[in-house]
């Protein structure tokens, strides 16, 4: 059975506009150029989601990843891959693809081919151990 189940948190009393080019903190989780910056996280207010902006030069990537909830990424621009580490295979990437991580599996981006990768998103709700070295 299908249950709709109403979120309890209060109605947002305003909008606010982050800008991802602006002072977002960095987070230490690329292996090779690029950069990883927090843009919507528990450390500007975010409760139910967070989004992240990660640029890799080609053939950069991310450390290995692992989220205790779901997390899922949008393809900005460029070629990648999505490695499940936990099964061993690799899923190519390209500008407008949407990749779903499970909670649990073990994951790494890779900027391949032969263009640099700009994906956006993370999990959700927030994964607290991603962010423990960020100052609020």
């Amino acid at each position: 059975m299908i249950k709709a189940v109403p979120m309890t948190a209060p109605a947002p009393t305003s909008v606010r506009v982050f800008d991802s080019a602006g002072e977002c903190p960095e987070l230490p989780i690329i292996e090779g150029g690029g950069t990883a910056k927090a843009v919507v996280w528990p450390g500007n207010g975010a409760t139910f989601r967070t989004m992240n902006v990660l640029a890799l030069e080609l053939g950069a990537r991310t450390v290995e990843l692992r989220h205790s909830k779901d997390c899922v990424y949008y393809v900005i621009e460029g070629e990648g891959v999505v490695v499940d580490i936990c099964r061993g295979e690799a899923h190519a990437l390209g500008e407008g693809n949407m990749v779903h991580i499970d909670a649990g599996d073990c994951y790494r981006l890779r900027a391949s081919g032969s263009a640099s990768l700009t994906v956006v998103g993370g999990p959700c709700p927030a994964d607290e151990a991603l962010y423990a070295s960020l100052a609020p």
